[in-house]
């Protein structure tokens, strides 16, 4: 193999990675708005859906270059609720 083939597939793998962080992130930062719009409104919330996604993204950076994301508690959504008043 090539010293270009083989630059060029790990460029691309670790494109491939990158992108789908990108889209599991989207994901987590659409949950922790709505459990934020919720909270704020005053109607029940849960997290759950965020440290799913969290655990997903951590499950994805262990094999390749991407960050991981810290779990996210109820009092977290309430405090920046709180904040944003």
């Amino acid at each position: 193999m090539s010293v270009h083939k083989a630059i060029t597939e790990h460029t691309q793998k670790m494109n491939n990675h990158l992108q789908e962080f990108l889209l599991l992130d989207a994901q987590r930062e659409k949950a922790i708005e709505e459990a934020f719009e919720r909270c704020k409104s005053g109607q029940p919330f849960s997290v759950d859906r965020i440290n799913q996604i969290t655990k997903a993204i951590n499950e994805h950076a262990k094999k390749g270059i991407s960050p991981t994301r810290i779990y996210v508690t109820e009092q977290m959504v309430q405090e920046y609720a709180l904040r944003s008043k």
